[in-house]
């Protein structure tokens, strides 16, 4: 059994990481800057007075699982972002040191959801288990069109 890592850095990283994507897609993204249980960032539309709730998870690991732990559910999105910082669990490391660029994957918390394992203690959802779990990549529009939906329409004039 490996050692557990200290990714303290990286999981911050990776939370800034997908503000600043956001905000280079035009999505106004704020960081919350104490530890909210069930989300990391809020995103806004302040023309529609909407806002949605994200929950970042990272792994560190490109040899990783493909899973991560969800218990939390109080967000509207969970954007997972697979860090590709190198080889932890591989016993042949003859591919080089494993580093590439970071994927990110955004899913509505009901998708994320769907791929949770019932056998995990710790929520762990797989993307394996998320159908056609590639159509998730890089999905930020999936984001911007939730904002698009006004949340309030009290005192609205029909």
């Amino acid at each position: 059994m490996s050692k557990r890592l200290d990714t303290k850095l990286e999981a911050e990283g990776a939370e800034f990481l997908v503000c600043g994507l956001m905000l280079v897609e035009g999505i106004a993204t704020y960081k919350t800057y104490t530890n909210m249980p069930g989300y990391d960032l809020v995103v806004t539309n302040p023309e529609l007075n909407s806002s949605a709730r994200i929950q970042v998870k990272s792994r560190w690991a490109t040899d990783y699982d493909g899973g991560f732990p969800l218990k939390n559910h109080d967000c509207d999105f969970v954007v997972h972002v697979a860090l590709n910082r190198g080889y932890r669990y591989k016993k042949s490391r003859s591919n080089g040191d494993g580093k590439r660029a970071p994927e990110c994957y955004v899913f509505p918390i009901d998708v994320a959801l769907s791929g949770q394992s019932a056998k995990s203690s710790w929520g762990k959802v797989f993307k394996r288990s998320i159908e056609d779990v590639e159509a998730y990549r890089d999905r930020w529009d999936l984001i911007r069109d939730f904002l698009a939906k006004p949340t309030s329409t009290v005192g609205a004039l029909e």
